[in-house]
């Protein structure tokens, strides 16, 4: 298998504008991805649909892609970043056994070896089609934390490996048990948003309508499984911790830094 990594790295957003180029201890954001990802992967470029963006890469001489600005996710641009890269002549040849790694460009502290989980999904079984993290809720998490709605669950099969569902409820429900007491006699699983797909198979679920269950839960994934899709399960013990908004909040770890022409105070929100 060939491993391509791309780093989805837009300029807007409604919750904290120009993120990709915010100062983190004196290198920018997307610099940070770029070379914590570059650890495990020898092929990697930024797909960006910004000129701030695409000049920030090329002056840290890293590789960059100009994708267009009315993508509706980055799985999306990812492909467009791919098909720029390659040819025709070369997808016929190997999109079967090229793999391309989705990496959010706001996790500056992503680890090398959730990139491997990641990897191994693959190596391990040639059947996967797409491959996804998750990490164990433990003692440590609250009963707030298994509840939050912005912490996407998900159950899975011990037995074959893959997803079942996505949700942003609490899954599975523990019947007949008290809420307090599900952490500690159930296992749930948070979702950790990275992703790797088979080339083949990336062009293909870039072409899907949005589904029902998509649109309830406001989750791409869960098109993927309505259309038969199945999506491998790596498990991480890493926390994800990655920059969320220019807010600072006491209650978590916080950062200096510069964003362009402002020095703002942003939270390090340890995602899921």
């Amino acid at each position: 298998m060939k491993y391509i990594g791309i780093i989805p790295a837009r300029y807007a957003s409604s919750r904290f504008p120009g993120k990709p180029l915010a100062n983190l201890c004196h290198k920018s954001v997307i610099h940070r991805v770029y070379e914590q990802a570059s650890k495990a992967l020898d092929t990697l470029l930024v797909a960006t649909d910004d000129e701030r963006i695409y000049n920030a890469v090329e002056a840290f001489e890293g590789k960059v892609v100009m994708t267009r600005t009315d993508h509706r996710c980055g799985t999306d641009r990812c492909l467009e970043a791919y098909m720029a890269i390659t040819t025709p002549q070369w997808r016929e040849q190997n999109d079967n056994t090229t793999v391309i790694i989705n990496i959010q460009g706001d996790e500056p502290f992503i680890q090398p070896e959730q990139i491997q989980t990641l990897i191994d999904c693959f190596e391990q079984n040639p059947d996967t089609q797409i491959a996804t993290l998750v990490r164990p809720f433990t003692a440590e998490d609250t009963l707030e934390d298994l509840e939050n709605p912005n912490t996407p669950k998900v159950a899975w099969s011990e037995k074959t490996g893959n997803a079942l569902l996505f949700s942003r409820s609490v899954i599975p429900h523990m019947r007949g048990v008290n809420k307090e007491e599900w952490l500690n006699k159930g296992k749930y699983y948070r979702h950790v948003g990275i992703y790797a797909y088979r080339a083949d198979i990336l062009q293909q679920i870039t072409q899907l309508p949005p589904t029902p269950l998509e649109q309830t839960e406001s989750l791409e994934q869960l098109r993927w499984l309505e259309n038969g899709y199945k999506i491998q399960i790596g498990i991480t013990h890493t926390p994800t911790i990655g920059i969320d908004t220019p807010v600072s909040r006491p209650s978590i770890p916080s950062v200096r830094f510069a964003a362009l022409e402002t020095a703002v105070t942003i939270s390090i929100a340890i995602k899921t």
